[in-house]
């Protein structure tokens, strides 16, 4: 093992001694509820990393029971020792991350340099994909492609997600550089618009809708050139180098611009985004920088329940809510959302019985670990269904593709319908694009 591969680890074994080994996390983690090894629960991760740390078990026999964590972050409301495991998975991630780069063949590191580097984090590649998709859906080809014998070409993980695909970026539509004025009224604050990768490339149409609705709640919206994705992939598969570099130009991107809040429409980048300041605690050149900029970022539900937003129109939709596990876990917004779904007229709210329990998106989790992804899944759309619901309401990209995943494999697509908070505050407000 590398210095620098024991730094990182020695860094992770100290914050597992805060564990006590109670047994609290158990209940409260999709891994171990699903595969019902010890192995796979949070407080059994934990030992793991310690037994590494001095010794007993090596980076490569670690690996695999870290790969498995879906990094929900569940463990951490119901820790009483307040464990961080949240940091403690990430610098393990990236003792592993570094460890494997020595024995990784060159064209698996070039693959994931292509994902991680070229692809994601620039986002003329990223538009140009999401044009794709959308002639691909446009076109027919989508449905055809779904038809006999053609679907027997698809991996059942790829036609189940390819199901859930829908509103990719059209073609030449650009939102870089735009200034948007607020609709009606003075201007109550002037705010930063995230665009994020996959948001502006697949779920273009929910990014234009999220700046009308800050226009129609009373803001000026900045949609910065420059920025980029939020670095949450490369973090979470332990690539520090490739995130640090994304963090860095978002920073300079969005600082000394004046703006009162940078707004985000993605649980998992607004996660990303509020623990800059911890990606960079220990760089005293941009520690401060990514603080300030951590402590502007708040996600739409916020600022609009905030500026106290109120939808017009009544809507006739028995709605349940999924809250995204880092919104709730990391950036700490739970009441907001479920607040702006009850104000709207007509809509019948029914609260899901475990809404804290994982959908098993997780990033590229399903389609890293489909199998694994599909088993937290069914434990979820089974609570889904127990709501009779026709309406399923979800505040992040990964969760709205996997919770149509969900609806496509349990043959339910002409019974309930998955949308993006947005989009529903959108309809009831006579927003259509």
């Amino acid at each position: 093992m590398k210095a620098e591969e024991k730094t990182h680890l020695k860094k992770a074994e100290d914050l597992t001694y805060n564990c006590v080994q109670c047994g609290y996390c158990l209940p409260a983690c999709p891994t171990y509820l699903t595969m019902k090894t010890e192995t796979q629960s949070p407080r059994g991760r934990i030992n793991l990393v310690r037994m590494t740390a001095e010794g007993h078990i090596t980076l490569d026999e670690l690996s695999g029971p870290l790969d498995l964590c879906l990094g929900c972050r569940a463990c951490e409301q119901v820790c009483p020792s307040n464990v961080q495991y949240g940091k403690m998975l990430e610098l393990t991630k990236i003792a592993i991350h570094n460890h494997k780069k020595q024995s990784t063949s060159p064209f698996r590191r070039f693959c994931e340099d292509l994902v991680f580097k070229q692809i994601f984090t620039r986002k003329k590649v990223m538009n140009k994909l999401g044009s794709l998709l959308w002639i691909y859906q446009r076109l027919g080809i989508k449905k055809v492609a779904h038809m006999k014998p053609f679907n027997r070409l698809f991996p059942e993980k790829l036609e189940l997600l390819d199901k859930g695909l829908t509103e990719a970026k059209p073609p030449f539509k650009r939102n870089d550089g735009r200034r948007y004025s607020s609709i009606g009224k003075r201007p109550a604050l002037k705010v930063a618009f995230f665009t994020g990768c996959v948001m502006e490339a697949v779920f273009h149409r929910i990014n234009l809708l999220s700046i009308r609705l800050l226009q129609k709640a009373g803001c000026e919206v900045i949609v910065v050139d420059g920025q980029t994705c939020c670095g949450a992939l490369q973090a979470h598969a332990g690539d520090e180098e490739t995130a640090k570099m994304v963090a860095k130009r978002n920073i300079e991107a969005f600082e000394d611009s004046g703006f009162d809040y940078i707004v985000n429409n993605a649980g998992g980048c607004g996660a990303m985004l509020k623990e800059y300041d911890r990606l960079f605690a220990d760089d005293p050149d941009w520690s401060e920088r990514a603080e300030r900029f951590s402590k502007k970022t708040v996600d739409i539900s916020v600022i609009l329940d905030m500026l106290g937003f109120k939808p017009e129109r009544t809507l006739s939709y028995r709605v349940t809510y999924q809250p995204s596990c880092h919104m709730t876990n990391v950036q700490k917004v739970t009441k907001e959302p479920e607040k702006l779904i009850r104000s709207i007229k007509g809509i019948e709210f029914i609260p899901l019985n475990n809404p804290n329990f994982c959908c098993g998106s997780a990033g590229i989790y399903n389609l890293i670990h489909f199998q694994e992804s599909m088993d937290v899944l069914d434990v979820k759309m089974s609570d889904i269904k127990s709501t009779k619901a026709d309406m399923i309401v979800t505040t992040n990209p990964g969760c709205l593709l996997q919770i149509k995943t969900g609806i496509a494999k349990e043959g339910l697509n002409d019974r309930i319908k998955a949308v993006h908070l947005v989009e529903l505050l959108a309809e009831a407000c006579g927003i259509n694009h």
